[in-house]
């Protein structure tokens, strides 16, 4: 290939660019806002519901993420039909939002968790001690410590997150990776390598962009930390 070929490529490829951005999004906040709940259920140990987060993390743990797709796009409708509830008429797009968002969410809970459960309980004490308030205590002491030792650990999951949403496809969504599909099938699989090649580089920047965002972000609460 030559080099303006390259970039044709590239151009047609990122075409889908913002499609892929959009589901990535959305799906990291929505996993980000039920990891929370799910952490503090498991923290505060809620009677009941406890259990049943163990459980969902238990099987998101142990299935596969694009069978986690297809029971959330093929079946789910198909349970809410037998109690009156139609979902059929949503947008794939937004099937693909809640099987990563649930993904997700398991794996952003146990990290809040462990970031929760890392922070020194002899600080809340001394707290307590000099007559803080309990609301105090959470947003001054805990929550900036737990979310400074949670960064490493949510840069690899949204990295992980961003490199999930290539699945897309696999229900018709014309993301990056469902472009990948249609140029090599347009092209009746002549230059495969060429096209996997340049969408693996895509990727690649990516998600060096997303490391070094969130690196810079746990730098400046180093420096934070340390002032």
């Amino acid at each position: 290939m030559t080099f303006l070929e390259w970039i044709d490529l590239f151009k047609q490829i990122l075409r889908q660019l913002p499609i892929t951005l959009f589901i990535f999004a959305f799906a990291l906040v929505f996993s980000i806002l039920f990891g929370f709940v799910l952490a503090y259920i498991r923290i505060q140990n809620i009677k009941g519901l406890s259990f049943i987060v163990r459980i969902f993390q238990s099987f998101i743990r142990s299935t596969p993420l694009i069978l986690q797709l297809f029971l959330v796009y093929f079946a789910l409708p198909q349970v809410l039909l037998l109690i009156g509830i139609n979902i059929n008429h949503l947008d794939r797009f937004w099937f693909i939002v809640l099987a990563f968002s649930l993904h997700t969410s398991a794996y952003i809970a146990e990290i809040m968790r462990a970031a929760y459960l890392s922070v020194d309980y002899g600080q809340i004490e001394a707290a307590k001690t000099v007559g803080m308030k309990p609301k105090d205590i959470l947003l001054r002491i805990l929550l900036p410590q737990a979310f400074k030792n949670s960064v490493p650990n949510m840069t690899t999951q949204t990295i992980e997150l961003f490199k999930d949403t290539s699945i897309a496809f696999t229900i018709g969504i014309i993301d990056m990776m469902g472009q990948v599909n249609l140029i090599i099938g347009n092209n009746y699989g002549l230059g495969m390598l060429e096209v996997y090649v340049a969408i693996s580089i895509i990727y690649w920047i990516i998600c060096i962009l997303i490391q070094a965002t969130l690196t810079a972000i746990d730098k400046k609460l180093e420096i934070s930390k340390t002032s």
